[in-house]
């Protein structure tokens, strides 16, 4: 009788767990996305005011976060709920992986929902103003040249750390070459710390 009873305690619990309450909160938590959308077609440049905690994003970037958030309520949250239920269903749960499995999984998600409205909420977007286009600024094309190893010139766009993607040549205003870069002018030298050593670049062009 006793085991009977947890079983069915745990089995309320973790329905509740599995996203019903969660997926219940759908319209709410749509009405914030929503907020947040009227906050950027009120102010163009920034979504969010504290500017210790900004998140430094392009127009496409902040679309490409408002997408993911977008998948990740309507979509993931309800493919992972459905999951839990399932797993539930094949009782004992102590020695259930499929339960545990969905359950790691369902933090991850709800995880990422957080982040992603933190960083929505605290986005500024990166203007295209290039100030004569000889100032490396974020959102600049630059062009530079390694000159202590003499490589070819390779150019790079200057993008906030949630946009970096070195292979699709984006790097960080954070990165090491980012971060010596920015707000120097065209024709400059600078001194770069790498994990192979202090490196010379010459910004070749900036546009």
């Amino acid at each position: 009788m006793n085991d009977s009873n947890k079983k069915e305690v745990l089995t309320e619990e973790d329905l509740t767990l599995s996203g019903q309450s969660t997926i219940g909160n759908d319209d709410d938590d749509d009405d914030n996305t929503g907020e947040d959308d009227t906050t950027d077609d009120k102010n163009d440049d920034t979504v969010g005011s504290d500017d210790s905690q900004q998140t430094l994003v392009t127009r496409d970037g902040l679309k490409n976060l408002k997408d993911e958030l977008e998948n990740l309520e309507g979509v993931k949250r309800k493919e992972v709920a459905q999951r839990l239920k399932e797993a539930i269903s094949f009782g004992d749960l102590s020695e259930n992986s499929e339960y545990e499995d969905a359950k790691n999984e369902q933090a991850l998600t709800e995880g990422r929902i957080a982040e992603l409205k933190r960083m929505i909420k605290t986005a500024k977007i990166i203007t295209e103003k290039k100030s004569g286009g000889k100032i490396v600024k974020i959102g600049s094309t630059v062009t530079i040249q390694n000159l202590t190893e003499k490589d070819e010139a390779e150019t790079y766009t200057i993008v906030g750390s949630t946009e970096a993607d070195p292979i699709a040549a984006k790097i960080s205003n954070e990165s090491p070459i980012g971060a010596a870069i920015v707000d120097q002018d065209q024709g400059a030298e600078v001194m770069v710390e790498t994990p192979a050593g202090t490196m010379k670049y010459k910004i070749v062009n900036v546009s």
